[in-house]
């Protein structure tokens, strides 16, 4: 008997998850997944978290759990630091794995387009801890206000200064608008929160550039209704912890800004340069083989595929990662029948994103729609993305809880407990 070939998956997100998923208990295939989390983390809701409207655990879904009833999915909670292409074989702290298969799903980390002031004190939302990281700074900012009594110390710890007006910012900014509204005033009612200011900015001349008119405009009227400032076709050209520069020369002082204005791709040492195009993605064909390699592939944010809709690469969202694992599982099995090969073809189901109690964007194929009917659109979709029953039990409560009194318990911050020294060895 044959003995199964290995498929070594790089990555837990959408696409490394569900194409895991969708192979388990395959005779042929042994699967690897690597991750340097044990858990699978649901990005569309992370700014909730860093607005502390739900606890990290409700996003966050153990990849042991997952594939408990899976013989053939192998879990290693590692990072890998290199690539042998020539040998096929994946280096990592733990050891090195060999692959007859090798999937890239890894994703992508924030873009500071090269400006290191950014990237040192401006807070990113990328993932899990930079979530939790993000709610303790907001949480603090508030304790700190009761001390402060200079009225500029004040402003510049009042201004929250969220670059980027895609679906991350966009939600984010309406979820602290909605805080400072209807939690601030009952949780310090011994402090004036009044002068609490949120910017947003956007370089392009619209919000939810990607979205169609009408959602570009009611999201920008929605956030403009909540209070928030918001700054289209503005550029951030520096921030030194303290000072917002734009790039009209104007200054806003803020100690706290949150950086959702870009991404780029994680690039494992390995790759040859030919294979790299902007946005460090990989190039992949119709099949989301690497180019001009043998039996490497790459999913979602990570790759780079042209097709006829879409000439210069298709959108960095869920949606397609999903796609792309179910057709590049079918491939794998297609292989192994004899069966020709499926190309991909993205569909798109449409987009939206949430900017308050009631307030809401969804553009599907044929129709887009605001309001209080796309808001409970909205919440309908990502609760049935969520993968177990309890989360999406533990999410639908919080949700209504806060639907019914404006409010939320989870505001707590929880530092880092200091780093033990592990001992020399003699």
């Amino acid at each position: 008997m044959t003995p199964p070939e290995r498929i070594i998956i790089i990555g837990a997100g959408f696409a490394g998850l569900r194409l895991a998923q969708e192979l388990i208990n395959h005779p042929n295939y042994e699967v690897y997944l690597l991750d340097k989390q044990n858990y699978h983390q649901f990005q569309p809701l992370m700014y909730q978290v860093a607005s502390a409207r739900l606890e990290p655990a409700s996003i966050s879904f153990p990849l042991r759990k997952v594939f408990q009833k899976a013989k053939n999915v192998r879990i290693r909670i590692t990072k890998v630091s290199k690539i042998n292409l020539e040998e096929k074989f994946i280096s990592t702290p733990i050891g090195d794995f060999t692959y007859d298969h090798l999937v890239i799903s890894i994703g992508c980390t924030t873009n500071y387009f090269g400006n290191k002031n950014l990237k040192k004190f401006a807070y990113p939302m990328k993932t899990i801890p930079e979530a939790i990281q993000l709610r303790n700074r907001i949480l603090q900012t508030f304790e700190d206000a009761l001390n402060t009594t200079d009225p500029e110390k004040l402003q510049t710890l009042l201004n929250f200064v969220i670059v980027g007006g895609g679906p991350t910012g966009v939600e984010l900014a309406g979820a602290l608008a909605e805080m400072k509204r209807n939690i601030l005033p009952k949780d310090y009612p011994d402090k004036d929160f009044s002068k609490l200011t949120i910017y947003l900015l956007e370089g392009t001349p619209n919000t939810l550039s990607p979205m169609s008119d009408g959602s570009q405009k009611m999201s920008q009227k929605y956030l403009e209704e909540l209070g928030v400032v918001v700054k289209t076709s503005t550029l951030v050209s520096d921030y030194d912890g303290f000072t917002v520069t734009l790039n009209s020369g104007e200054t806003i002082n803020s100690k706290n800004v949150i950086w959702a204005a870009g991404v780029t791709g994680n690039i494992i040492e390995g790759f040859p340069e030919s294979c790299i195009t902007r946005g460090n993605r990989l190039i992949v064909n119709r099949h989301s083989h690497v180019s001009g390699l043998n039996q490497v592939y790459a999913l979602g944010d990570i790759a780079f595929m042209e097709t006829p809709n879409y000439p210069t690469g298709h959108p960095q969202v869920a949606g397609v990662a999903l796609q792309q694992a179910s057709v590049l599982a079918k491939n794998f099995k297609n292989l192994k029948k004899g069966k020709t090969l499926k190309n991909f073809e993205y569909i798109d189901k449409g987009s939206m994103a949430t900017i308050g109690k009631r307030k809401a964007v969804v553009d599907l194929p044929k129709l887009s729609f605001q309001g209080r009917l796309a808001w409970f659109t909205w919440m309908f979709i990502h609760l049935m993305l969520i993968l177990s029953i309890k989360n999406k039990l533990l999410i639908f409560m919080n949700w209504m809880i806060s639907y019914f009194n404006n409010d939320s318990t989870l505001r707590i911050i929880m530092k880092p407990a200091a780093v033990k020294v592990k001992p020399k060895k003699e």
